[in-house]
C-alpha cells in the first residue's frame, strides 16, 4: 500500500515538472516574440540603440510588445550597448523566482532515487592507463583479463548509473584476445610497442555524440532508426590506431546541449556518488562511467564545459585542450563554421592525471599547434594566480565546499612552493559572462534539430516544434527545442552591440594572455557547488559563466579533483593556461593529486575493505 502511495505521488510530481517545462517554454517563447518584435522596430529606425530613441518608439511599438519586455529591452539598450547593473539584477531576479518552483520539485522527484554505487574490487580497476599499457607490452597482464575487468565492472554499475547506450563487450573480447596473440608471437621489444601503440590493449569508452563505427552516434536524439555511426571519428581512428579498445559509448543530453545527462532515448544518467545527483553535461555518461571504475579513461567534448564540469561532479581528470590541437572531425551536432574550432573541443577525460598527456600525445593531429605535452615542468618556476568567479553579478557566489577547495590549493602552493598564489584581476571581466554568451551564440551553422537536411546551411522554421513541444507532441529535449529561439533572439540583434562587446573582449583576451604568458596558471573555480539533484540546473544555469569563459577565449583548462566535502560529494577545480600552455595545467593537476590523493571510489568507507581483499 505504501509503495502504491509513494509511486502515485512520484507520478504526480513527474506530471507536474512536464507542464512546469510546458510553462516555461511558453513563457520564453512568448518573451522571445516580442524580443523580435522590438528589435525589428529598433533595425527599421536606427542603428544604435539609444536610450532617448527607445522612449521615441513607445508609440509604435507598444501595440506589438509587451510592457515587461519593453523595460526589460530598455534597461539593456544602453550607451555602452552592454548589460547594465540593473538587466543583471533582473535576470538574477527571474531565475530565483523558477527556484522557488524548481526546488522543491527536484528534492521530492529524487526522494527515491538513494543508492550509491558499489566500490570496485579487482584490483586491476585501481590502475592508471598508463601503468596497465606497460604490464600489458612486457606480459605481466593480458588485454583480455583487463577488457573484461572493466566490461565485468560496466555490467555491474550500469543498472545504478544508466551511463551506457550502447556495449560492444563481444567486439572488444575478440579484439584484445587479437592483441594477446600478437604480442605473444612477437619478437618486438616493450620500448619499440611503446612508441607505435602506446595504448595497446586498453580499454576506452566513448561519448556518444562521438563517431564509433557501428555504433550508436544519434546522440540522444529519437529517430525512427537505428542510426550508426559509418565510420570512427578522427580521435577514435586515431586511439585505435594506438592499441584502445573501444568497449561502449556512453551517454549525452540530445545534441549535447544541456549541463545535466538526460534525454528521450537512454533517459537520465546518476552520479555514482548519490543517484540523487546529478552527473552534468554533456560528458556526463563518460565522467559517471570512469568515476565508477568502469573505464579507465574516455573520449569526451566541451563547448560550454562539458570536459571539465562533469569531471568536477564526478571527482576524476578532464582536460579541455587548445584549440586545433585535437580534430573535431566525426562529432554530432557538427558545424560548418570555422569559428567553431577556436571554441569548441574534443579531448580527454580519465582517472588518473598522468593519463592526460599519454592520450593527447595519442590523440593530436598532425597539424596541430606545437603543444610540449611531454615537457616537464619545474613549479617553482611558475607563477599561480587565483580568482573566485567571473566578476559578474549574474552568476552565484562559489559556495563553502568550493572555497575551502580552492583556499586548500592555494595553502598548498604557499607552503611548499613558498610562491604566493595572487589574485588575478583583470578589467571589465565582469561583462564576460554576457561576451561568453554572444560569442558563442555567434557561430553559424551549428547541426540542431532545425537544420534543414537537405541544406545544412538553412533552417526549417522554428516555431512548428515550438508549438508541439508546448503540447507535449515532441520527442525532442527542452533545451534543444529552446536552442532555436534563443539563436534566432541573439541573430537578431544589432551589429553593432556585438562589435561592441568584441571591443572588450579583445581587452580582456589581451590582459589574460599577458599575465599567464608561457610560465602561469591560474586557479578558477569550475562550478560554485558540488553536484546538485537532478533538475536543477534549470535555476542554476546562469553559472555556465564558469565554464565558457575559457571557452571563448580558447583557453586550455584541466578539470581537477580536490577530494571529498564532508557530504561525500567530489570537489575541485579547474586549472587554466595560456594557449598551447597545455602541459603547465595538466602539470599543477598531477602535483594536486599526489597531494590531495586524486580520485577517491564512491563508497570510499569500504575502500580499505576492497584493498585488503
Amino acid at each position: 500500500m505504501n509503495n502504491s502511495i509513494t509511486n502515485f505521488w512520484f507520478s504526480c510530481f513527474n506530471a507536474s515538472l512536464n507542464v512546469f517545462t510546458r510553462v516555461v517554454l511558453i513563457i520564453i517563447s512568448a518573451s522571445v516574440y516580442h524580443a523580435f518584435v522590438l528589435v525589428e522596430v529598433l533595425l527599421n529606425n536606427s542603428n544604435v540603440w539609444y536610450p532617448e530613441r527607445l522612449s521615441k518608439l513607445v508609440e509604435s511599438s507598444q501595440k506589438n510588445v509587451s510592457k515587461f519586455t519593453f523595460l526589460t529591452f530598455r534597461s539593456f539598450s544602453t550607451q555602452a550597448v552592454m548589460m547594465n547593473g540593473f538587466m543583471r539584477w533582473l535576470l538574477r531576479f527571474l531565475v530565483s523566482l523558477l527556484q522557488v518552483v524548481v526546488r522543491p520539485v527536484t528534492y521530492l522527484l529524487n526522494i527515491k532515487r538513494n543508492r550509491k554505487c558499489p566500490p570496485p574490487t579487482n584490483p586491476i580497476l585501481f590502475k592508471s592507463a598508463t601503468t596497465l599499457a606497460l604490464m600489458i607490452r612486457n606480459k605481466q597482464i593480458t588485454s583480455e583479463e583487463v577488457v573484461k575487468a572493466y566490461i565485468d565492472r560496466c555490467k555491474e554499475v550500469n543498472p545504478y548509473l544508466n551511463a551506457i547506450v550502447e556495449p560492444r563487450y563481444d567486439f572488444a573480447i575478440k579484439e584484445a584476445k587479437c592483441i594477446d596473440k600478437m604480442i605473444a608471437s612477437n619478437d618486438r621489444t616493450p620500448e619499440d610497442l611503446a612508441k607505435e601503440y602506446p595504448l595497446l590493449g586498453i580499454p576506452i569508452t566513448v561519448k556518444e555524440s562521438i563517431a564509433v563505427e557501428g555504433m550508436s552516434n544519434d546522440s540522444g536524439t529519437v529517430f525512427p532508426f537505428r542510426n550508426p555511426a559509418k565510420k570512427d571519428a578522427d580521435i577514435v581512428r586515431r586511439a585505435r590506431a594506438a592499441g584502445a579498445i573501444p568497449i561502449a559509448v556512453t551517454n549525452t543530453p540530445q545534441l549535447c546541449m544541456n549541463w545535466e545527462t538526460y534525454n528521450n532515448v537512454t533517459g537520465l544518467t546518476m552520479n555514482p556518488y548519490d543517484q540523487r545527483r546529478t552527473t552534468g553535461g554533456s560528458s556526463g555518461g563518460e565522467s559517471a562511467l570512469i568515476a565508477s571504475a568502469a573505464s579507465i579513461m574516455g573520449l569526451g567534448s566541451d563547448i560550454a564545459g562539458s570536459l571539465r564540469l562533469p569531471p568536477m561532479f564526478n571527482g576524476i581528470f578532464g582536460h579541455k585542450p587548445s584549440p586545433k590541437l585535437l580534430s573535431i572531425e566525426g562529432h554530432v551536432p557538427d558545424c560548418l563554421d570555422p569559428e567553431f574550432e577556436e571554441y569548441f573541443a574534443l579531448g580527454p577525460i580519465t582517472r588518473y592525471a598522468e593519463d592526460l598527456p599519454l592520450l593527447l600525445n595519442v590523440l593530436k593531429q598532425p597539424s596541430a599547434p606545437d603543444v610540449p605535452l611531454s615537457k616537464p615542468v619545474d613549479l617553482t618556476r611558475l607563477k599561480f594566480y587565483y580568482m573566485e568567479d567571473d566578476g559578474s553579478n549574474v552568476t552565484d557566489k562559489i559556495g563553502p565546499d568550493v572555497k575551502k577547495a580552492l583556499e586548500k590549493a592555494k595553502l598548498y602552493i604557499k607552503s611548499t612552493y613558498n610562491v604566493d598564489v595572487q589574485e588575478l584581476k583583470i578589467a571589465n571581466i565582469e561583462h564576460m559572462w554576457e561576451i561568453s554568451v554572444r560569442v558563442l551564440f555567434n557561430v553559424q551553422h551549428v547541426g540542431n534539430i532545425y537544420t534543414d537536411p537537405k541544406k545544412r546551411d538553412q533552417w526549417v522554421s522554428v516555431w512548428p516544434e515550438v508549438v508541439k513541444k508546448m503540447m507535449g507532441l515532441s520527442n525532442h529535449s527542452f533545451t534543444a527545442v529552446a536552442y532555436g529561439p534563443a539563436k534566432k533572439f541573439f541573430d537578431a540583434l544589432p551589429k553593432n552591440y556585438y562589435n561592441k562587446l568584441l571591443t572588450v573582449f579583445e581587452g580582456i583576451k589581451t590582459d589574460i594572455g599577458e599575465a599567464l604568458s608561457d610560465d602561469a596558471v591560474l586557479l578558477f573555480p569550475t562550478f560554485p557547488y558540488t553536484a546538485h539533484l537532478h533538475y536543477r540546473i534549470f535555476y542554476r544555469f546562469l553559472n555556465f559563466g564558469y565554464l565558457t569563459i575559457f571557452n571563448a577565449l580558447g583557453l586550455p583548462a584541466t578539470a581537477c579533483p580536490l577530494g571529498l566535502t564532508d557530504s561525500g560529494l567530489p570537489v575541485g577545480i579547474q586549472i587554466v593556461a595560456n594557449k598551447e600552455n597545455d602541459h603547465l595545467s595538466i602539470a599543477v593537476a598531477k602535483e594536486f593529486e599526489k597531494a590531495f590523493g586524486g580520485w577517491t571510489p564512491p563508497n570510499k568507507e569500504l575502500l580499505n575493505c576492497v584493498k585488503t581483499a
